[in-house]
């Protein structure tokens, strides 16, 4: 369940890093208030952490990395 919500969130940090690239538009930052705002920074810390959980991934073996339901 970890790694699915890990996954998560970092397909919605890509998708907010890809918006940043390709329009200059932060939707999180807009979302919640801008980029100093308190809901902004604890999700882009959500974000980060679920990054570092996803780093994880690449050092499991095939057996761990089946996603049950």
């Amino acid at each position: 369940m970890l790694d699915k919500i890990a996954l998560v969130l970092v397909i919605i940090g890509a998708l907010n890093w890809g918006a940043i690239g390709i329009f200059s538009f932060d939707v999180v930052a807009w979302a919640f208030g801008g980029q100093a705002a308190a809901v902004s920074r604890i999700i882009y810390t959500l974000v980060a952490l679920a990054g570092i959980w996803c780093i994880s991934l690449l050092f499991r073996s095939p057996e761990t990395n089946e996603i049950t339901e």
